[in-house]
């Protein structure tokens, strides 16, 4: 599976921003996909993830209640929306396949296997 991430920019702290990814290659049938995040001198860290066919979703706590991750499951897409964005906030945004990822480690990097090309969220204080 191929992944095209888009919908990164620079916005001011309050606003919002939409993130996509496009699976492409075939119809993307695993288990879950997530989307991730690497600030500059950090390591990258689990932002958010859905089950595919469920719907459940999963977000680290510093998103909650402020960034919402949804799928568009027939046009193989993925959708994280951010809203009150904080400078915080500011990293590379991946978005990534889990195939075969069990529920508990849903939030753990090693679960996931293709990755997108990143794309950048900066927010300005």
């Amino acid at each position: 599976v191929q992944l095209q991430a888009s919908g990164g920019g620079l916005v001011q702290a309050g606003e919002s921003l939409r993130l996509s990814c496009v699976a492409s290659g075939r119809s993307y049938s695993g288990i879950a996909m997530g989307w991730f995040r690497q600030a500059p001198g950090k390591e990258r860290e689990f932002v958010a993830a859905i089950k595919w066919s469920g719907g459940h979703t999963y977000y680290t706590d510093s998103v909650k209640g402020r960034f919402t991750i949804s799928r568009d499951r027939p046009k193989n897409t993925l959708y994280l929306q951010m809203n009150s964005l904080k400078p915080e906030d500011t990293a590379v945004y991946y978005c990534a396949t889990a195939p075969r990822v069990i529920t508990s480690a849903i939030g753990v990097l090693s679960s996931y296997d293709d990755w997108g090309q990143g794309t950048q969220v900066t927010v300005s204080s």
